[in-house]
This record gives structure tokens, C-alpha cells and sequence, in this order.
């Protein structure tokens, strides 16, 4: 995605990214500041921004978010994290257990979120004030004006251009490129979920099963969009 922007928006300092803190009301007061002290910037790009959208006076701002299979998300961030030669938790728990232990770990701690709702967890600071994060995260989903999937990647782009050049990007063209991909990724969705079940057993599938069935919910509705567009 990072690519395809980076096309469109080539000047320097047209794209910028840039990673925040967790804390939800830090987090959206930075990527405030992040935004008016970037005014020539375009495109801003980061994998930690949290909702809600951000608002002011005189700019508007156009969400562009992609969400994806809840367990292909997870063995696709446990083989990025496996690979990586940094320090952080995550990686280092990557590089030392393979990716049941990963997933286990993870579960076993009450405030890591990456292995159980992800996406709810992330959409629902849209609605901070509502106390159900499943409801927050299904009114976010309504409210957004996109929301890709990766598996279905090309028609979501062909969607967010559309989108893109009725929201006032006249001649916008993005194409998609393909970085960071693993292997598997001429496999359908199907497969690559059954070579997940095979690597985690019966037992330890339907528990993540159980621990995602928010994300579950929330990717259903994406893909039926697609389907029925």
C-alpha cells in the first residue's frame, strides 16, 4: 500500500510515516500534531495510528484501512516478527517458539491484543465512549468510508481509488505492488487457514477460534461488502 502511494505522491515529503504509543489519548494527540507539522505532506502512512479519524477546521482526512483473515493475520505477523532482527517482545518471542507457543504466550497475557481481536480492539477506539468494544467496533465499521481486504486486494484498490478521486485526488492511479510477501501467498485463504489448523491441532484451533470471534464478525461483514459490490 506504502508503494502504491509513494507513487502518486513522489515530491518529497508528500509521504510520511510514523509509529505512536498505544495509549489512545497520546496516541491521537500526536498523530494531530504529526499532521499539522507535516503541511506538505499528502499521504501520512502508520501501522500504529489509532482511530478516531482525526478532525480539524481547515483539512480533512481520508482513512484509508485494510483488514484481513483473523488467524492469516496472526501467522502472518508471527513469520514478520520471526524475521526481525530487532528486540521487541514480539520478536523476540517469535524468533524462540514457533507459532502455537507464540500465539499461547500471547493469549496468556490479559493486555496483549494480538492474538485475540485485533481488529475490534483497534476499531473500537472510534467510539472510546461506548463500553461494549464489540458495538464500537461494528458502528466504526459503518461509520468509515473504506475499509480493504487484503485477500481481496485489487478490487479494494480499484474501490479506494474511486472513492479517492470523488474525495478530490483528480488523477490518481494506484496500482498494486507487491513487497514483503511470503511465500504462501499464491495460496487461497482456504489454504492458508487449513496449513494454520494443521500446525496448531483440533483443540488449539477452536480456542483461537473463540478468542477472535469478534474479528471474525467484523471480517464477515468486509468480505459480504466485497462480494455483493
Amino acid at each position: 500500500m506504502d508503494a502504491a502511494f509513494k507513487e502518486n505522491f513522489s515530491e518529497e515529503g508528500q509521504w510520511v510515516t510514523k509509529e505512536f504509543p498505544m495509549n489512545p489519548a497520546l496516541n491521537q494527540k500526536q498523530v494531530k500534531e504529526w499532521i499539522l507539522n507535516n503541511p506538505k505532506a499528502v499521504c501520512f502512512s502508520s501501522h500504529t495510528a489509532l482511530l478516531p479519524v482525526p478532525k480539524f477546521e481547515d483539512i480533512e482526512v481520508f482513512p484509508v484501512i485494510f483488514v484481513r483473515h483473523p488467524l492469516d493475520r496472526i501467522a502472518s505477523a508471527y513469520s514478520f516478527e520471526k524475521k526481525q532482527t530487532v528486540d521487541t517482545f514480539g520478536s523476540v518471542l517469535a524468533r524462540n517458539t514457533d507459532l502455537k507457543g507464540y500465539i499461547e504466550t500471547r493469549l496468556s497475557l490479559p493486555h496483549d491484543r494480538q492474538c485475540r481481536n485485533f481488529h475490534a480492539h483497534r476499531f473500537a477506539t472510534t467510539n472510546l465512549k461506548t463500553e461494549d468494544e464489540h458495538i464500537s467496533s461494528l458502528k466504526a465499521l459503518d461509520e468509515l468510508p473504506f475499509v480493504g481486504l487484503v485477500e481481496n486486494y485489487e478490487k479494494s484498490l480499484e474501490l479506494l481509488e474511486s472513492l479517492l478521486i470523488k474525495f478530490g485526488f483528480k488523477g490518481i492511479s494506484i496500482q498494486a505492488v507487491k513487497q514483503n510477501v511470503s511465500q504462501d501467498s499464491k495460496l487461497s485463504i482456504d489454504e492458508k487457514v487449513e496449513m494454520v489448523k494443521g500446525k496448531l491441532g483440533d483443540d488449539f484451533y477452536n480456542r483461537i477460534l473463540n478468542a477472535n470471534q469478534n474479528d471474525f464478525e467484523l471480517y464477515k461483514l468486509v468480505k459480504e461488502r466485497f462480494n455483493n459490490a
